[in-house]
């Protein structure tokens, strides 16, 4: 009898550890719906050392926007367009890798680049060589079998850097590495429960190199990176990541460039909106400004306005079309999860570098006067300038000319 009750008992304790064990672990999957569409912003804080002397701190924007195009036995079909920006100074962190303000506020639209490429549901890319982005591939990558809090393993992943313009290095560059993951447990965070995993790899790749290489070619990298994910598992998606990192390479002719740092992201899915109903809405809250009107592009919706005023040859705006950008800020704000791009425009007067330039720094007084009235934080803000391009009057005339002076705010798709 006492030998059947320590059977009952053994067995009860065999099925609570293998209940226990069910209620801890999680099965981590991507999940992909054909026509989703996500926007991912990360921002960089690196500082950049040559030789070992500091040369410059950098705070770096990547902009991407992605869909999903199709979705087959767990893999998903993706396009992307990936911007990047920097901004860039000679003032050295105190600690040696962040400064604690931004550098110049808002950012100019950097470089675009398209990329396409399929994800499996572990995380694995298949990509085409042509791509360079996106940089960091096959992280993280999930095993197939359950995890519970405290589980490791390790799988295999790659840089890819472009080094077209600085190092003459016309293809991917790949620095090949082994990530060890670590599943720690849940937190909560922006009102949901997160898995929290720790992706640790170092690098140390010598370097193929041909011998009519330029002497700025990469012959060896090292280094390291350091991430926390946080990974939503009911959608299937990474929310949001922290990053440490450092990463040195040597060059051919001896020189050692050194990044170090740290970058964070975070995922959001893209609103949804009718451009239509939009452009309506947003005409008749413009009625009574006057030289300003609103267009549907490829980009979103946009707000043109015409003949804006600043002082003359300066970026100063004149108090009446504060005014003005203090009503457009109104509408801005409804659509507080749209990135913004603001594009400026100039007559044809002066040189083109010239006109460029200062299209610019007008674009960046509005984007600086609209983070100034709370319309959005500086990260979500885009600038350009395009100078006496794209005219929409006759340069010929004044009146011609006031129109072409502009400036367009973007509330982007």
């Amino acid at each position: 009898m006492k030998t059947d009750n320590k059977k009952i008992i053994f067995l009860m304790l065999v099925l609570l550890l293998m209940t226990s064990s069910l209620l801890f672990s999680e099965q981590f999957r991507f999940k992909y719906n054909k026509g989703e569409e996500y926007r991912i912003l990360s921002t960089v804080h690196e500082s950049v050392y040559y030789n070992g002397v500091f040369d410059h701190f950098s705070e770096i924007v990547n902009r991407i926007s992605v869909s999903v195009t199709d979705e087959k036995n767990g893999i998903g079909s993706h396009e992307a367009v990936f911007m990047t920006t920097e901004n860039a100074t000679e003032e050295k962190p105190d600690d040696g890798t962040t400064i604690s303000h931004s550098v110049t506020g808002t950012f100019q639209w950097g470089e675009e680049y398209l990329s396409v490429f399929d994800r499996d549901q572990y995380g694995l890319y298949t990509i085409d060589d042509i791509y360079f982005m996106p940089i960091v591939r096959d992280v993280p990558v999930f095993p197939d079998y359950d995890l519970e809090p405290g589980d490791s393993w390790e799988h295999d992943g790659e840089e890819v850097h472009d080094m077209r313009v600085n190092y003459g290095v016309q293809e991917p560059f790949r620095i090949p590495f082994t990530t060890e993951y670590t599943y720690e447990g849940t937190v909560e965070k922006d009102g949901l429960t997160l898995h929290v995993i720790t992706a640790d790899y170092s690098l140390f790749y010598d370097v193929p190199v041909a011998q009519d290489a330029k002497g700025t070619a990469p012959v060896k990298a090292m280094g390291y990176s350091y991430q926390t994910i946080y990974w939503d598992n009911e959608a299937g998606a990474i929310h949001s990541y922290e990053e440490d990192f450092r990463i040195v390479i040597d060059t051919k002719n001896g020189d050692k460039i050194e990044n170090r740092g740290t970058a964070s992201a975070e995922y959001a899915e893209k609103p949804h909106f009718s451009k239509e109903e939009a452009l309506q809405d947003i005409q008749k809250q413009i009625e009574d400004l006057e030289d300003t009107e609103v267009t549907i592009d490829e980009k979103g919706i946009t707000l043109r306005l015409e003949n804006i005023r600043f002082r003359a040859d300066s970026a100063v705006l004149l108090e009446s079309e504060k005014e003005k950008l203090e009503k457009i800020s109104e509408i801005l704000k409804a659509y507080s999860g749209n990135d913004l791009l603001i594009s400026g425009y100039t007559a044809r007067a002066g040189t083109e570098e010239s006109c460029i330039v200062l299209s610019q720094e007008r674009a960046s007084a509005v984007a600086d006067f609209l983070v100034e009235l709370g319309v959005k934080d500086p990260r979500y803000i885009f600038t350009q300038g395009f100078g006496s391009a794209f005219p929409i009057a006759d340069n010929s005339t004044a009146e011609g000319m006031a129109r072409n002076r502009r400036v367009e705010i973007t509330i982007m798709n």
